[in-house]
This record gives structure tokens, sequence and C-alpha cells, in this order.
């Protein structure tokens, strides 16, 4: 069947399309499997129209429905092909990267943001081709009156800031990708490329028997900055760039993940082929013609000046384009010339990118999205086109509150100064040059969960709790770590693969997991699966004030958790105290007082608090014994203490005046050691002379300090 449904006059799915169907329970296999031909062929040159003639001939919701008719009918007759389009929706996760040879070298190429060192190229070219100079032209400079027999053409095109791959085809069909790695050897990726819907699964037109060619894997900008926002709104962090980003996203080893996140590719150059070109341009050219998209700013140059020309109109447009570009690749375009030309190990000699010059300080702001913390405030971050920060690449920066971004009179579309605070947080400074309209108006309700939003002087907080799901991820990232109840075994990337995988929705589902679960879960073994498991059972009975300020009540830290849990003694207790019991307490007053009965009012958390009960989490009345009698001492443990979990072991001396660090250095006085203890640690005391005690000599030396061991276990 023809690989280009303008060819098929009875595909019905290409000309306005119908978006209804017959069930499929009423369809035979062998209907079917004719629809199912059909729309895979439809689908394609949609897709072609769209990615790459950037024409497309219906609507995207009707598009929506011709793929999801497809995928329907593939899964329930079992018709799904290697090269149907539902096959760029991901697929079986990777254990690992293979590596692969490439058909031709991938070199990089020389490069320079100097005008003379482009002229200097150019002048290379000449003398090697054998083109004389004429007299009393400088050496320096180029120009087409400079040379007797003649000058140059180049074939110029943007310089992307992205990823090259190589993608290789074998008769119309999409065999296999790979990264440029050292340019001779790359990884194998073909599972993660085959999802980005601008590359085809099979060519078009009349195609070579075998292809191999390079492009560009890269994120639009406009797509760039819409994700940021959903990782921004969501918690995460967002990218650096689209370059960083695309990069991470193509070695991602779930093919899913990649699916999700908005890639595209620009096809650039023949790597190896059937066909025989006699010039770039005629390559750039037969490269839509098999469905592969191109970029529609590549231009033919008559001489060096007009490759300049080129790059200074890029310099002027770059603001204005949809994808990242930091140069203009300038090529001699005839190919015979080029073999005569050659290469060095690393680079061709009949190529030369003449770079943009970098943004520094001044950018535009391309969003503004408000990002909701783990207590529920709302921070305005600008989203902003990559710049150049004291050598640091920004792409946000805070704007601090709706006060500020009044007083800045900042919105979206405006050029901006970013500043960076002590050389770590960006913020936009001043509005350089307007490009919207008035400034940005704080939303009233939570972008996330559309809960009303209160505002405390110049701050703006979600009321939604933990219905927010912004709040609930950092709440439950709150829960587990040192602050809360130090339940080891769950960093942030970790913590991340169980929210994303849907494993845990909410901090009672920490205590629903099993070792199945974890298991099938990319670099989790067996001992750190059980590990975890045995923590979070260790943690069911935690003491009050330590449950207290894990649930990341708004004002309530470990001093403030602490003084409830003494004069309250229960959880129920807590839960049902009213303000004015609540200001009773030290370290309590009406501000605090208002945030634990607004906390514990809520239903939702309350649902939350009964759910952690019914899986056995039962938080235990202590009295709270401190004392300075370990001030001035440094403690670092590491292992599994018989009796103690590691954070009950630093509480223990923390209460009692000591500092327990997470490494060991030269202001380290004990190395406490468990079962199981991290080789490094003990390596490190070595070096520093620092004293190692077991589990006997930490409670001896807590015995002659005064401090009753009994409080270990409490």
């Amino acid at each position: 069947m023809s690989t280009d449904a303008r060819e098929a006059p009875d595909n019905p799915y290409v000309e306005d399309p119908p978006t209804e169907f017959e069930p499929v329970e009423d369809l035979t296999e062998a209907a079917a499997r004719r629809q199912a031909e059909q729309l895979r062929e439809a689908i394609r040159y949609h897709d072609r129209r769209y990615y790459v003639e950037t024409d497309p001939v219906i609507p995207d919701r009707t598009y929506d429905a011709l793929f999801s008719r497809l995928e329907e009918l593939e899964a329930t007759f079992d018709l799904r092909t290697a090269d149907s389009p539902t096959r760029q929706v991901g697929g079986e996760s990777l254990d690992e990267f293979d590596t692969v040879e490439h058909v031709a070298p991938m070199l990089s190429i020389d490069s320079s943001g100097e005008a003379a060192d482009v002229y200097d190229f150019d002048r290379r070219v000449h003398e090697l081709l054998g083109l004389s100079q004429t007299a009393g032209e400088s050496s320096g400079q180029s120009s087409l009156d400079a040379y007797a027999d003649g000058s140059v053409e180049y074939f110029c095109e943007p310089k992307f800031d992205g990823v090259s791959i190589e993608v290789i085809y074998e008769d119309g069909r999409y065999a296999r990708a790979a990264t440029r790695g050292d340019g001779r050897r790359g990884d194998d990726v073909t599972a993660n490329v085959r999802t980005i819907r601008s590359i085809p699964l099979r060519l078009s037109g009349d195609y070579p028997e075998f292809l191999a060619v390079r492009g560009e894997v890269y994120i639009p900008r406009d797509a760039f900055q819409a994700y940021n926002r959903e990782r921004v709104e969501r918690g995460d962090e967002p990218f650096a760039n689209p370059r960083n980003a695309a990069a991470g996203t193509l070695r991602q080893l779930d093919p899913a993940v990649t699916a999700e996140r908005p890639l595209d590719c620009f096809f650039f150059d023949v790597l190896d082929s059937s066909y025989g070109f006699e010039t770039h341009s005629e390559r750039q050219a037969a490269l839509p013609t098999w469905g592969l998209k191109v970029n529609e700013r590549a231009a033919l140059a008559d001489d060096i000046e007009d490759a300049i020309d080129y790059r200074d109109r890029l310099v002027e447009d770059r603001d204005d384009l949809d994808y990242e570009v930091d140069g203009a690749v300038i090529k001699v375009n005839d190919l015979e010339q080029c073999d005569r030309l050659g290469a060095t190990s690393r680079a061709p000699r009949w190529a030369y990118a003449y770079k943009l010059p970098a943004r520094t300080e001044e950018t535009t702001v391309r969003d503004i999205v408000v990002q909701v913390g783990r207590t529920g405030r709302l921070t305005p971050v600008a989203l902003l086109d990559p710049v150049d920060v004291s050598g640091v690449t920004v792409s946000r920066a805070s704007l601090h509150n709706p006060d500020q971004i009044a007083e800045l009179g900042v919105a979206v579309g405006d050029r901006v100064r970013i500043q960076r605070a002590g050389d770590v947080i960006p913020y936009v400074d001043e509005v350089v040059e307007n490009g919207g309209d008035g400034h940005f108006e704080f939303p009233e309700r939570c972008p996330v969960c559309d809960s009303a939003v209160e505002f405390d002087g110049p701050l703006a907080f979600c009321t939604g709790g933990l219905a927010c799901p912004a709040q609930l991820k950092r709440a439950i990232e709150h829960y587990v770590s040192r602050g809360g109840l130090d339940i080891e075994g769950l960093g942030e990337q970790r913590l991340d693969q169980l929210i994303e995988t849907g494993l845990v929705e909410s901090i009672p589902d920490l205590y629903d997991l099993r070792m199945a679960d974890l298991a099938r879960l990319d670099g989790w073994g067996e001992r750190s699966a059980r590990n975890l498991l045995d923590e979070l059972e260790a943690k069911k009975e935690p003491r009050l004030d330590a449950f207290l300020a894990a649930l990341g009540v708004r004002e309530v830290g470990p001093t403030t958790a602490t003084s409830l849990a003494r004069e309250f003694g229960s959880l129920d207790a807590v839960m049902a105290a009213d303000e004015d019991e609540l200001q009773e307490v030290d370290d309590v007053g009406p501000t605090v007082a208002r945030e634990v009965r607004e906390f514990f009012g809520s239903e939702r958390n309350r649902e939350v608090i009964e759910a952690l009960r019914e899986r056995g989490v039962e938080p235990q009345a202590v009295d709270v014994e401190t004392s300075d009698a370990l001030d001035g001492l440094t403690f670092v443990f590491t292992g599994a203490l018989d009796g103690y979990t590691r954070g009950e072991a630093q509480e223990l001396v923390e209460r009692h005046g000591a500092n327990a660090t997470s490494s060991v250095s030269g202001n380290t006085d004990y190395l406490v050691a468990g079962d199981n203890p991290g080789g490094s640690k003990l390596d490190d005391a070595e070096e520093e002379d620092v004293p190692v005690l077991d589990r006997d000599g930490f409670e001896e030396l807590l015995a002659e300090r005064g401090v009753e061991v009994d409080a270990a276990s409490a």
C-alpha cells in the first residue's frame, strides 16, 4: 500500500474524515484490518502535513479521533504493526543503552563568534580548492571580487541548540537511532526516538533502499515553557534550558516518559544512502519528499559575505524563532568540493559555525507561573528565554510576591534585566522594554486545585491543604524527610518515581507499598525495597512531636511540635484543642494557633490522619527529655543500630545539645557505626582520626555524660 495517502483516493480518512465509527464488536476481523490499514495510511499523511509541510488539513480533535480509533482496533483485534503510528506513544522500559557504531562519522564543526575567523575559513577553503586570490586583497577578508577563479557557493542553515542523532531507514522503514556520542559510536536510543511524532516510522515518496540521516532533536520554545510551567506548578524543578531537557529526555530508560515530553526534530544531512547528490542544497530538498522535517530558514549564499549576512539576520530574528539557535552553519554547497577539502580527525574542512552572541542579563519573559509550595504558599515565577547571568544559564526568576509584580509592572512579553542575589537566586531587577499589557494579575484561585487564595500581608496561600496535589507532593516529601519522620531510602528521586508510577498518591499510600510494587521499578533491588518496607514499619509508632512536625502544619516546626506534644499528650487532644487552648502553649501565639486549628479543622486533612491510623500509624505520647549534656559534640551515624533508627539516634543526641551531621569531617567527634556501615564514612573517619563507636560504645558514652539510655527507645 502506498505510504502517501494522497495517492489513495479511496481512503475515507484523508479529506473530511468521519469521527464516529461503528462499534468494534460489529466488525469482522477482515473489516477491522482494512480499516486499520486505512487509518495508518491517513495518519501518516496527516503527520506529514502537520510536521513537515506545516499545513494540516484536519483539526486536532479529528486527528485524535482517528488515532484513538486505530488504537482501539489494534488492541481489540491484535493488529499492531512495527511501524504503526501508535508505536510512537511509548514502549517497554530499557535496562540500559547499548552502544552502536555510526554508519559514517558524525563530526563536530569548528566555530567562532568573530567575523575575522569566518573570513579566514573562507580563505582556507579557496586555498585548498586552488582558487587564487587577486593581488592587493587582504588575506583577512574575502569578497566576491577577491578571487580570480570565482567564489565558492555556501549552503547556510541555523545551528540548532539541541541533541544530534543518527536515524537509519531500511526499505523505507524506521530501523535505528543513536546519539552522536564520540562521533563514531553513540547510545542506541531507538525506542525513545520512535516516540517523536515528527520522525516518521515509514518514509514516503521515492525513498532510497538504505538511508542514514542526521538530525537535531530539540524542544520547541513554546512547548518548553509550557512544560516548565507544568513542572513548576506541581512543585518540580524546571529544566534549565531546552537543550538540557531534550538530552535528558532522550536518555530516559522508559520510552513512555520520552513520549510524554514535547520533543521535535529537524533533519539536515544525509550520512549515507543509495542516492547520489551533487550539493547540500539538493540533499536538503530531498529530505521533505521522504517525509523528513527540515528547517525553512536554510538558504544558499553566493559568497562568504552573503553567509555572514545570513548569520546576522539570525541574530535579529532569534527571539521570534520557536527553537533555540546558537549560530549559523556555513557549508560549502558543492559535494565534490567537500570531498576535496576533506576533514581533520574531529571536524570537516568544508563547514564552519559562525556563533551568535550569548544572551546576557537581558531576556524576555515568556510566561509567569504561580508555584505552590508545601505550606500552600503561592510564589510567582517568571519563565524566561534562557540567559547567561554570571556564567550560569538562567531560565526562571523569582518575582517574590504580588506586590513586587505590581511594583515592577512586569508582564508576559516584557524584556527584563535579570540579577542573581548572592550568585544563587535569580530575580527580575527591572523591566527594560514593555512587550505586554499592564502587569500580571495574581490569581484568586489556586492554579493547581482551584481552591480559594487567601492573602497574609504580601504573601498568598492556597486554602486547599492536602487536597491540593502540589501541596500533597511536597507534603509527602516533608513527611519522609529528616524534618518529618526521617524515613531512610526515600530520597527525592525515588519518591518522584513512586509518585509518577501512581504507587503513591497520598501519604497513607506509603504504608501500602509491597515488595512486588518496588521490585518492578528501575533501580530498585530486593535489599533496598526490603530496607524501605522495614523502615516504614518501624516508623508506625512515631513520637507525637515528630508526627506533628511531619504533617507539615504551617508555622509548626520541631520546637513548636514538641511544645504541643508536651502540653496535650495525645494527637486527639491536639486535634480537638481550640485557639484559646492552643495559645496557652509556650511558643504558640495567635497566628500559630489559627494555623493549627485550620489544619485540623480541614475534613481532607482529618481523612488523611484517619487513613494513617487505619494502616497502623499511631503517634506515641512521650516525656521529651532535654539537656546540654552533649553540648559541643558532633556525631555522624552509619549503618543499622539495634534498637534505634538513625533518625532516633540523631534526635537523641540533638535533644542533649550535640550536632548530628551526615558526613565525616575534621569537626566530627564520633562516628557511630551499626550493622552494614557505609565504607566511605569508615574510610573518612580513619583519615580524619575520628573515633568509631559501636552501639555499646555509644551507650557507654551517653551514660558517662548522664544521658539516660532508656530515652533512646522513647
